[in-house]
């Protein structure tokens, strides 16, 4: 099959690897049809290189058909439909039973000390074959996959996968009040949908903070008060405030993570890094890793006295300096953590109907085949051509 494949630091290429069959009673294979390009794959594509091998299958937000199911698969059959969850969940242990699929105790990378295994994610999450691929194995087949009708386009249900459940979980976490406000950082796949999200459940004010012109564009489309982080960097928190009656807002969703504008010296440390030897490259960043923290640190100043900073952004600095004395002056709750995917599809399916609330039909701004992989990663690593989510069909 031919699959997108890591190779090194900024190369990423399009090989031909062996299919994948099936290993367990309960696996599945399905033959991708829609497969995206997430924020966090460039975390690998940029800094996360001591804990990938080249050849390394990329990708975790797949849907596709099952090609072929194990002898214990009860719930599939070839010819299903389904998408396929980004963490890797047993469904039926103690941290799934709590609706902790990202924590599931199955496949928690305990060599590691991470959570669940992930799709297309590192050897810190288990250095699974992710599903920018042609095929793809799945694990768990009566109870990670999601059924979905035949019909609509794959858009109307791909982002079950991982935007979708992300962006659910970013607003449950915040925690906004009936008619309450949140302020959201980074308009980017997972931004613009916890915004859209947000004003679907009756946030009466959702601030939007971004620096790319096309994002700001789209999330001022749907409603939301957006402000150029170019214009309003050093005076963001006084803007917000003068938005709330001198407040803040009742939350702030960090969605942007280790990707943050600004912090030179910690975006020089962390490319530096990627530039050592894996060995020591690895230990520094478990021991020592910094990362880019304006966003994180912006949200403690946005957010009012006794609100709530929910982070879907991702993290990976072992050493980050929190402003601990803000926080607790303020009286601030943060939340945060890997999206537990099979959690809520029960409350996002109802959603995805013809009437489409949330906007998924249109929300992919490119659609391009596999083997154009290399050039769309490079597109969306340099935000060209106003590329704020890619589809990339196998």
């Amino acid at each position: 099959m031919r699959a997108l494949t890591w190779q090194g630091r900024r190369d990423v290429s399009v090989e031909t690897v062996a299919d994948p069959r099936i290993e367990e009673p309960t696996d599945i294979v399905v033959r991708v049809t829609s497969t995206g390009i997430c924020g966090s794959d460039l975390h690998l594509y940029e800094v996360m290189g001591p804990y990938i091998d080249p050849g390394d299958i990329l990708g975790h937000e797949a849907m596709g058909i099952v090609e072929e199911a194990g002898p214990e698969v009860t719930g599939l059959r070839p010819g299903d439909r389904v998408v396929v969850p980004f963490n890797i969940s047993c469904g039926d242990c103690y941290m799934c039973d709590r609706g902790l699929h990202s924590q599931c105790e199955t496949t928690q990378v305990r060599e590691r000390g991470t959570g669940a295994a992930l799709f297309g994610y590192t050897k810190l999450y288990g250095q699974v074959p992710g599903g920018q691929a042609e095929l793809l194995r799945v694990p768990f087949g009566n109870t990670l996959p999601v059924k979905v009708p035949d019909g609509p386009a794959d858009d109307r249900f791909v982002f079950l996968s991982d935007v979708l459940p992300t962006a659910w979980q970013a607003v449950e976490y915040a925690d906004i009040p009936p008619d309450g406000t949140v302020t959201v950082l980074g308009l980017g796949p997972i931004g613009a949908m916890a915004a859209r999200i947000a004003l679907h459940r009756g946030a009466s004010l959702v601030v939007g903070v971004d620096l790319v012109p096309e994002r700001l564009s789209r999330s001022h489309q749907d409603g939301v008060k957006c402000l150029d982080l170019r214009r309003h960097g050093k005076d963001l928190g006084d803007v917000i405030r003068d938005l709330t009656d001198g407040r803040g807002t009742d939350a702030v969703i960090d969605a942007v993570g280790m990707e943050a504008h600004g912090a030179t010296l910690a975006k020089a440390a962390q490319r530096g890094v990627g530039l050592l030897p894996d060995a020591m490259a690895e230990k520094l960043m478990e021991r020592a890793g910094v990362d880019r923290l304006g966003a994180l640190h912006a949200a403690f100043d946005i957010v009012r006295r006794g609100g709530t900073v929910s982070v879907s952004g991702v993290y990976g600095g072992a050493l980050d300096p929190m402003p601990l004395l803000t926080m607790f002056d303020k009286q601030v709750q943060v939340r945060m953590g890997q999206a537990n995917v099979r959690r809520w599809v029960d409350d996002l399916l109802p959603l995805l109907t013809d009437a489409d609330p949330l906007g998924v039909d249109g929300f992919a701004t490119h659609h391009l085949p596999l083997e154009d992989g290399p050039k769309a990663y490079r597109m969306f690593q340099d935000k060209e051509d106003g590329m704020i989510k890619t589809l990339l069909r196998p």
